[in-house]
């Protein structure tokens, strides 16, 4: 027991050099932990270029964040700009006031020059915000007016000819009949015996309108031709199929319904069979009679 003692009690000098032993370990632990090297590491011009390379590019994505968390601005019609769009641009309540009086009154902002005027924002405000104005096409590019072209007056029915006796050579003299058109022209009027009205010129095919306005801006039916009528009541679908524009379907509707009737007494009956238009019935009705 004695000896187990003797191992935990010191005697004064021990515990005096137990107490300066602690004292240097503190003193070194301060030191290390306030101690800062002043000489700095020393890098290579290389990686001081590598270094000021990739902080360009963290300060330049930074901008871009920057720029992309701004609020973006579209093109927008200035005649439509509301309280809330007026507060987004940096107007204030007075001229986002003017702009509406002036709207109210049917009044129309054409121009950055308009804009200006009307609301009287700030210069600078102005230069923000007018490359985003977006006029309608009709304003920003308008179209010329087309040059009135002085259009030839229609010829009275006496200073026109008569149009069953125009010949190859005359029509040539035209303006924009052509031979082919010509000769189409001369075969529908001897296919049909003449014209009855002038409007069976629009019937030959393959002719312009514009050539067939300018020949009855020349020449108009005057002298008709002998024309023998076509009974309705007694004539044959055969014998309907002759006319001009009346196919032989038509011609049996025809007959059909008069049979159906017990005869046709006016031939304005016709005009609501199947396959009859307007502009048919009023070619055929030019050599059909009721009696």
């Amino acid at each position: 027991m004695n000896n187990l003692k003797s191992h935990f009690f010191y005697d004064r000098q021990k515990r005096s050099g137990i107490l300066v032993f602690i004292g240097i370990i503190l003193i070194l632990i301060s030191i290390s932990f306030w101690y800062q090297p002043s000489q700095d590491i020393a890098i290579s011009e290389e990686e001081q270029l590598e270094v000021l390379a990739f902080q360009k590019q963290i300060d330049s994505l930074k901008v871009l964040a920057i720029e992309n968390n701004k609020p973006k601005r579209y093109p927008f019609n200035p005649n439509y700009i509301t309280d809330y769009k007026g507060y987004t641009l940096g107007m204030n309540l007075e001229e986002v006031d003017r702009l509406h009086r002036f709207r109210e009154s049917g009044k129309w902002i054409n121009s950055i020059a308009d804009f200006k005027q009307v609301t009287k924002v700030s210069d600078s405000l102005l230069d923000i915000i007018s490359p985003y104005f977006k006029f309608p096409d009709w304003v920003t590019n308008p179209k010329p007016r087309k040059k009135y072209v002085h259009q030839p007056k229609w010829k009275t029915y006496d200073q026109k000819k008569d149009l069953n006796k125009i010949t190859l050579d005359a029509l040539l003299v035209i303006e924009g009949v052509d031979e082919v058109a010509a000769d189409k022209i001369l075969r529908h009027i001897r296919k049909i015996g003449g014209y009855q009205v002038d409007g069976q010129l629009y019937d030959v095919y393959g002719v312009s309108t514009k050539q067939k306005r300018a020949v009855l801006n020349e020449y108009t039916v005057k002298e008709k031709p002998t024309i023998h009528y076509i009974n309705v009541n007694t004539a044959t679908a055969s014998d309907l199929a002759t006319i001009p524009l009346l196919n032989f379907d038509l011609a049996k509707e025809i007959v059909d319904y008069r049979l159906l009737h017990e005869g046709v007494k006016t031939l304005e009956e016709l005009s609501g069979l199947d396959g009859m238009t307007d502009y048919k019935f009023a070619r055929i009705k030019l050599y059909l009679s009721v009696k």
